[in-house]
């Protein structure tokens, strides 16, 4: 493999696996915590918020890189707040044209995208520092780790509160995606509180101890194996 090649691939590997596992928006910085905990009743619901805080991520990346020589430092928080506000006002106008019922169903958190710590913190710490491509990929990644933990809370909650994984799926992603919809317990009654926000608190406390479970078993596995011969 080209040197040149070899070497980009490494930096976007690391990017990803920044965005999604080390530096994790939810799992690691600890943001954008209330849709988060708002919207994830259903695996749905968290993959469509995902997938349009993602859309906007990259967006943003791009334009803050694009143009990060010509924003001066005195106004850049304006002009970022300003770019974000742009894409999302675009994502809410195309999700209540073409996919409404999702619309009406995330509601709020859709507009309350712009107040996401996560993508002004990454325009002002990241984009607005790197070249193009490197902006748009550590849009991607981290936008995608927030989607991943989005639908695994989302599913976490959904399962024990309905019976249910990716209800309404096809509301998000088209008839034809209808067989994801599946019914894991026929005839459940459901258990209230996991669709309650308390049930969202238990599940994300649950997640992040599990990461930092997996996370330390890691550490041990590569760390070096102690000298026999300077152990006590």
């Amino acid at each position: 493999m080209n040197p040149s090649v070899k070497a980009l691939f490494e930096d976007y590997r690391r990017l990803f696996r920044d965005g999604i596992w080390d530096n994790n928006v939810v799992m690691a910085q600890m943001l954008a915590l209330c849709p988060l905990l708002a919207v994830t009743g259903t695996a749905t619901n968290g993959l469509g918020m995902g997938l349009a805080t993602t859309f906007v991520m990259v967006a943003s990346g791009l334009l803050v890189s694009m143009f990060r020589t010509i924003i001066t430092p005195e106004v850049r928080i304006p002009v970022f707040i300003l770019l974000i506000a742009s894409l999302v006002t675009l994502v809410d106008l195309v999700m209540n044209a073409y996919l409404y019922e999702m619309h009406k169903a995330l509601g709020l958190f859709i507009p309350l995208i712009v107040t996401n710590c996560a993508i002004l913190g990454r325009a002002e710490s990241f984009a607005s520092r790197q070249p193009v491509h490197r902006a748009m990929v550590d849009g991607l990644a981290m936008g995608v780790g927030f989607t991943v933990i989005l639908v695994v809370l989302g599913a976490v909650r959904e399962i024990p509160g309905s019976g249910t994984l990716f209800a309404d799926a096809h509301l998000l992603l088209g008839e034809r995606f209808a067989w994801m919809e599946l019914t894991l317990i026929p005839e459940y009654r459901g258990f209230l509180l996991m669709i309650l926000p308390p049930g969202a608190f238990l599940a994300l406390g649950f997640i992040l101890a599990g990461k930092r479970v997996l996370d330390a078993r890691l550490a041990a596995r590569t760390a070096p194996a102690a000298d026999p011969a300077t152990s006590p």
